[in-house]
Order: C-alpha cells, then structure tokens, then sequence
C-alpha cells in the first residue's frame, strides 16, 4: 500500500493554506530581510511580535483581506491598529502580496507626567539593575531601545560622561553628563557581557517592569505609578528641562529631535504642570559677544538690553 502525502488545503482559486510552520518560516525570513534592509534591532522584534499576534488572532498573512479583516476585530486604539498595518505593509510590500492597507487615525495623545517624588520612589523600590536602568533614563531621557543597547565602553565613569552613538527614530547621537549617584549604580552591577544590560531580549525586560510596577504600586497604594513605563521618564525629563531652562533648542537637541515640532507638546505640557508655580531665575549679564555665547551655551535666554549689556536669565 502506498503512503498517501497529506495536502495542503485548497482555498480559492487554487490558492493553499501554508501550514504553521511555513507562516512562522515566512516571518522569520521577513525578519531577516530586515536586518538586511537596515532597520533597527527594536524594530524587527516588535513588527515579528505584530505579525505573530495577526495569525494568532487567525490571519493568513499570505491573504491581505483575512489581516485587514483581523485587524478591524481587535479591540484595541486606532494608534495601534495603525502600528499592525505598518507592520503588515512591510510583509506584503517585501513578498509582492496586493494589499490596500486601511486607514487608521495615529491620534496624538498628551502623556503622562508623574511627580519627581513618584518617579524616585519607583526607583528605590526596583532590584539593583533596573533602578540603575531607570535613573538613567531618567537624567538622560534616552528611549528604552538607546539605554538598552548601551556598552561598558560607552561610559566615562572618571569625567561621569555617557555617550549615546546608537540613537532609534532617526535621532541625533547625543552626550550626556550624568550624576554621580547614577555612576555608582552602574558600577555596582555586574559585568558578565559587553552590553550593560545583558542580553536579555526587551519584551521580557518589559513585561518584568510590569510586574515589578505593579508590586510597588500596591505597596505604596499609589494607583498612578501603574502608568509609568519606561517612556515616561522621557516625557518627565523633557517637561522639566522645558521648564528649567525655557529653552526650546537646548530641550530639542537634548532630546535628539531633528524637528522642533517633536518637542513642542512639551512647551503645552510645561503650562499646564507647573501653572501657578513661583518662577525663580538666575540672572546674568553679558557685555560682550563671547559672554553672550557662553550664557546661552549654558541653556540662559536673552531677556533685554540694559545700560550697554545684554539681559539674560535661567531658571533656578
């Protein structure tokens, strides 16, 4: 008797159903053609993770009417959706699949902003690596993909310097000077690999946070630390230096935005925060060119010309 060799299923006009295997196979040679193409280590593994949840969710990616009809069920925000589209695009794009992607509304929502006092207390309360991960972002504002991707050889602990060569979105490489405090966490960790962090990939370290966010927000019955995630320590920083300096420029390219129109909502969320508060400057005087380059090196804003000299002032 011969052994009859299974078939694949007919769909269509003689189309097939590929098995499980070849879709996890299509994503992963989708994912490599990525790397080839020049995108970034992050973004690869969140558009394998969108793909992935598509056929969990009963998509063929192989037929571009059964993602957008995937897509549509879900019940999560438009701004997400659009992120499943972008991810599929590239799939189908890369494949030479027809697909007439739909369109969904990337709504800008204002973010939110913690107190200083929630945001130390979040961090006192992590184990040692992700306190040392969460006070760099916060005085660095790095994205959670740029800090995590950071090498021992990346930091000056005698000058206190970290230097950012690895920048996500486009942005600019940026250098930091950083507080003593936050040098001293990182040299207590451990260095068992190159990176600073480990190896481990970012999801896990993600969904870890999670967890640990939500045993601390128990603890200090605080309900708003649950909506702190490794993003808002950018938003935090961004809204405080704003406020500090009333510089726009110096926050853009603290930042590493190549647009101010990026940085902007920061001068909105400033406004609104920190309304009513008493406003204490430092104030300095400039006579000549090289003084007044200084002072605005130093984040100072021109104010008014006095007497012969040049008005400026920072925030205390």
């Amino acid at each position: 008797m011969v052994k009859q060799i299974p078939q694949q299923k007919k769909t269509g006009a003689g189309a097939t159903t590929p098995t499980a295997a070849e879709i996890q196979g299509k994503i992963i040679e989708h994912l490599w053609w990525l790397k080839k193409n020049g995108y970034r280590e992050s973004t690869i593994e969140l558009r394998g993770r969108l793909l992935e949840t598509l056929v969990k969710r009963g998509a063929s990616l192989v037929d571009s009417e059964t993602v957008k009809e995937t897509i549509a069920k879900m019940g999560c925000a438009e701004g997400t959706k659009a992120q499943y589209v972008v991810a599929y695009s590239t799939f189908a794009w890369s494949r030479g699949i027809a697909w007439s992607p739909p369109h969904y509304e990337q709504t800008e929502k204002l973010p939110f902003i913690p107190t200083e006092a929630e945001i130390d207390q979040l961090i006192a309360a992590c184990q040692t690596k992700t306190s040392a991960l969460l006070q760099m972002l916060k005085e660095t504002a790095m994205r959670i993909g740029e800090a995590w991707q950071l090498k021992w050889t990346d930091i000056d602990f005698e000058r206190n310097v970290i230097r950012l060569n690895l920048p996500e979105k486009r942005s600019k490489a940026r250098v930091f000077n950083v507080s003593s405090k936050l040098m001293g966490m990182l040299n207590r960790l451990p260095r068992k690999s190159e990176k600073i962090f480990g190896y481990m990939k970012l999801h896990y370290k993600k969904a870890n946070f999670r967890t640990t966010r939500k045993r601390i927000a128990a603890q200090l019955q605080n309900p708003r630390i649950l909506q702190i995630t490794f993003h808002t320590f950018r938003h935090w920083k961004a809204t405080t230096l704003y406020h500090q300096t009333k510089d726009i420029i110096y926050v853009k390219e603290f930042l590493g935005h190549r647009k101010i129109d990026n940085t902007l909502k920061y001068v909105r969320l400033e406004k609104t925060l920190f309304i009513g508060q008493n406003d204490e400057f430092h104030v300095k005087v400039a006579r000549t060119l090289k003084e007044a380059c200084k002072l605005v090196e130093a984040g100072f804003e021109y104010v008014t010309d006095i007497d012969g000299a040049k008005l400026f002032r920072k925030r205390k």
